[in-house]
């Protein structure tokens, strides 16, 4: 269990719930107080618990939230499991996931919030990056499908050489990580089970993966990309806000038992992350978040450098200017909070493309009841919190922030667009999987392949 930050910032959390309960114009029903006992992992978006606890959003709910630090998702994964922990800062594939028995044992979980969206890159080793540019002439500008076209003619170039396959990290089978590398390759007529090898790697191991030599690339949440990238062991080329640009991430992952023995709680646990998401997401408090994520107990990476991730600015090699990248990682605005069922089917289309379970309407139901909009609405319904009229959406139509009906308040989305121009109808999915050239058919003998 994590030791206390700071006094400065506890005096600096009771300084900010005071705000935040006059924004919210009204004070938390005190309850009894409830442990709740979260993990997560070390990255930029571990922000909103870690902001929660630290600022006291969570002990003003009556939630004694507990922090538990973990270095891998599959260590996640089986603490929940088991009952160690209630709750955690969580892949949103991987929720869904446990609740259809992929990878492991059947457990129950569900999604009631969103801890933001965005917050991925690639990068590829310093190395691969060369051979790229001197097969496409890159410049370094080029936007995801150039990048991945000058990956396809390198990937080309070693086929017809004898050479083995080049090698990709990413941090769990059933991560948003997993889909966007494998979504980015297969764009450019890479087939990721055939062309290239990925590979598990715990997130705080990618960079040393890179140096070693044991990756020629990887997708993982920041900042390893850019921890990569300053010290010159690899060129971040795409961060997933130029994939998707605004596709979902983490999520509050709960136990269902929990849920349900603990209502009031798990009411109690929204309110406390809502306000922890709109101080995360106010730019004012950018360097104050920053020094508590680079706290040795949260990231313990430098603070300079989580600051600017923060205000979307990568240093894409040592030797480029930085760049700005919009929307690198949302905490609030644009209902990053809520939770779409949306994401949940389009996660679990990429599921089914790559072969991890078959398609059926059971797995669609329980995939989509995995989000739970529902809690999210009952805790905040007595705010004026603006919050989506639907649960779903048409996911990658806009080209621009854009107001949309709430039932309260004015309520932004988008933009939202894929980088090859695909749209997401939740209700048409069997039109949307047999659009795509590549894919991996279901196959329950190569099962032990995503475990």
């Amino acid at each position: 269990m994590l030791i206390d930050a700071s006094e400065r910032f506890r005096k600096a959390g009771q300084k900010r719930g005071k705000e935040a309960k006059g924004a919210m114009n009204d004070t938390p029903v005190r309850r009894r107080q409830t442990t709740l006992r979260c993990g997560f992992i070390p990255l930029i978006d571990c922000a909103v618990p870690v902001v929660a606890k630290e600022m006291g959003f969570a002990a003003q709910e009556n939630i004694d939230l507990q922090l538990v630090r973990e270095t891998s998702w599959a260590n996640i994964r089986d603490r929940v499991t088991v009952g160690h922990i209630e709750g955690a800062h969580m892949l949103a594939g991987m929720a869904i996931a446990a609740n259809l028995g992929l990878g492991n044992v059947r457990s129950a979980l569900a999604a009631p919030f969103s801890l933001g969206l965005n917050g991925n890159a690639i990068t590829v080793s310093t190395s691969l990056y060369e051979r790229m540019a001197a097969a496409s002439d890159l410049t370094g500008a080029e936007g995801p499908m150039e990048m991945a076209q000058a990956l396809a003619e390198v990937i080309a170039a070693r086929k017809a050489a004898g050479d083995e396959p080049l090698t990709f990290g990413m941090v769990y089978p059933f991560s948003c990580h997993n889909y966007e590398l494998r979504y980015w390759l297969a764009a450019a007529g890479i087939h990721p089970d055939q062309d290239v090898r990925i590979v598990v790697i715990p997130p705080p191991l990618m960079v040393e993966y890179l140096e070693g030599g044991f990756v020629d690339g990887f997708c993982v949440g920041e900042p390893w990309n850019s921890l990569a990238a300053t010290a010159g062991a690899g060129r971040l080329i795409v961060a997933n806000a130029d994939l998707w640009r605004m596709g979902p991430e983490k999520v509050l992952g709960l136990r269902t038992d929990w849920i349900e023995r603990e209502p009031e709680a798990v009411a109690a646990l929204i309110r406390a992350m809502d306000r922890a998401a709109r101080w995360a997401d106010d730019p004012a408090n950018r360097t104050e978040l920053a020094a508590l994520l680079s706290q040795p107990d949260y990231v313990g990476v430098d603070a300079k450098l989580v600051e600017n991730i923060l205000a979307g600015v990568l240093q894409r090699s040592p030797t480029e200017p930085p760049t700005e990248t919009p929307n690198l990682v949302l905490f609030h605005r644009n209902a990053a909070n809520f939770p779409w069922k949306s994401h949940a089917l389009w996660i679990y289309s990429q599921m089914v493309r790559w072969g991890q379970v078959p398609d059926t309407p059971r797995n669609r139901e329980i995939a989509a009841a995995t989000y739970r909009p529902d809690l999210y609405r009952h805790a905040l319904r007595d705010f004026q919190i603006a919050m989506p009229a639907r649960n779903s959406k048409l996911e990658g139509s806009l080209r621009e922030a854009t107001p949309v009906g709430s039932e309260s308040g004015t309520l932004y989305l988008g933009p939202d667009e894929f980088f090859d121009g695909r749209r997401f109808d939740p209700d048409r999915l069997d039109d949307y999987l047999a659009s795509f050239d590549i894919s991996r058919p279901f196959d329950p003998d190569a099962m032990a392949h995503f475990a």
